[in-house]
């Protein structure tokens, strides 16, 4: 079983920052990409940023400059550190992992989601 566990997220006012932490937990060989989407309100789920192991990131244009991805291969932790927020980053965010079980088998998992909330 994995196990991923975010949190960090809540409400903040526009131009504000909050940092998104997510755990990844289970009898795991090896994590691979790590990414975090999003989902608002009556619209599709977007990727907004992944990480892959050695470090190369990629982001959504609409995040791009604002939002910093990273993350701690020892304690097998993605975070999403997002500054300047404006209220189109309303939404609930879900990070996603791939990667390989002990016993051999690949996976992907997702977290529950958190919400995120930008509002004065």
């Amino acid at each position: 079983q994995v196990r991923l566990v975010e949190s960090g997220g809540g409400l903040v006012q526009p131009g504000g920052s909050l940092t998104l932490s997510c755990s990844v937990s289970g009898k795991i060989f090896s994590v691979g990409t790590m990414a975090w989407y999003r989902q608002a309100p009556g619209k599709e789920r977007e990727l907004v940023a992944d990480i892959s192991k050695s470090g190369s990131t990629d982001y959504a244009d609409s995040v791009k400059g604002r939002f910093t991805i990273s993350r701690d291969n020892a304690k097998n932790t993605v975070y999403l550190q997002m500054n300047s927020l404006k209220p189109e980053d309303t939404a609930v965010y879900c990070c996603k992992t791939v990667g390989r079980l002990t016993i051999g088998n690949g996976f992907t998992s997702w977290g529950q989601g958190t919400q995120v909330t930008v509002s004065s």
